[in-house]
């Protein structure tokens, strides 16, 4: 596979981008294609690296504080490039830099599967069980029609069967109540759609696949495999819920390094800890994908 990974724009600049895509060379084979600056890049690449890499040279980027839509002008930056890569015969695109330009560029230049109104970015919540929670739309679409989320559904429910390989998936509509009235207009109207679907509405099943309103706690006790909201929710969701984590780790360190008898415990639990961490940092569960 011809993978063109982004290298501009991410927090931390191309080093991680580098370091990641070796690692990932080191577990499968593939074709890296680097777009980015190449000044800053060849300072972290190996010969042995650079002998398994195409290195395309794009010094331009948009920026985290610049407009999607700049991207669309802007035919020397970094994700024009990468994407018309993509477009011309690549397998894949990965990129850490400006979201909302990768997916206007997406949209644009590579076009939704039929039938699909908007894209959808997805990502997986942690659990308390073994499964993650799958949560779209999470950031790509604010404002949507009741249309929007049904297409949320059918995604989010093929990408949890046939890509994470859940055994009969199931499907919730986050509201602030689980009764069927609960809701807004658009997700009252969706939570409508949605139960009348076909793929949903298969009566002679011993277990249905949708499940009605969720809430916000049942996202992170597996009540549905996949939690379907407006992108305005879902970001919301999405960065409470790093904040939330970030802020109990600080705690505990905190605590622990109250007390020699807490520093005790806190050694006698490090498996359990690290358990915890693994669980509720959102950093262990990647990027999201986009749906187009």
């Amino acid at each position: 596979m011809r993978i063109v990974i982004d290298m501009m724009g991410a927090d931390l600049g191309v080093l991680p981008i580098i370091e990641g895509v070796s690692k990932a060379l080191g577990s499968v084979a593939f074709k890296p294609v680097l777009v980015g600056d190449e000044s800053k890049a060849k300072a972290f690449i190996s010969k042995d690296l650079a002998s398994k890499v195409e290195l395309i040279h794009c010094p331009d980027y948009i920026h985290m504080e610049e407009h999607a839509t700049d991207a669309l002008k802007r035919k020397e930056s970094s994700i024009f490039v990468a994407m018309d890569i993509l477009k011309n015969g690549a397998d894949a695109l990965v990129s850490a830099g400006h979201s909302g330009a990768t997916m206007g560029l997406a949209t644009l230049k590579i076009g939704r599967i039929r039938g699909v109104n908007r894209p959808a970015l997805c990502t997986l919540m942690p659990s308390i069980k073994e499964r993650a929670s799958l949560c779209l739309d999470v950031g790509a679409n604010t404002d949507c029609k009741a249309e929007y989320l049904l297409d949320f559904a059918i995604m989010g429910y093929q990408y949890a069967k046939d890509v994470l390989g859940y055994e009969n998936p199931t499907v919730g509509l986050l509201a602030n109540g689980e009764e069927d009235s609960k809701g807004n207009l658009i997700t009252k109207e969706a939570f409508k759609l949605i139960s009348e679907y076909p793929l949903f509405n298969q009566h002679n099943m011993d277990t249905p696949i949708f499940k009605g309103n969720v809430e916000g706690n049942d996202i992170f006790e597996n009540v549905v495999d996949v939690v379907v909201c407006d992108g305005f929710v879902g970001n919301v969701v999405l960065k409470t819920t790093e904040g939330t984590a970030s802020a109990i780790g600080s705690v505990f360190r905190n605590e622990i390094k109250c007390s020699l008898g807490a520093k005790l415990g806190a050694f006698l639990l490090k498996g359990a800890f690290y358990t915890l961490k693994q669980k509720t940092d959102y950093a262990e569960y990647g990027g999201a994908p986009s749906w187009e």
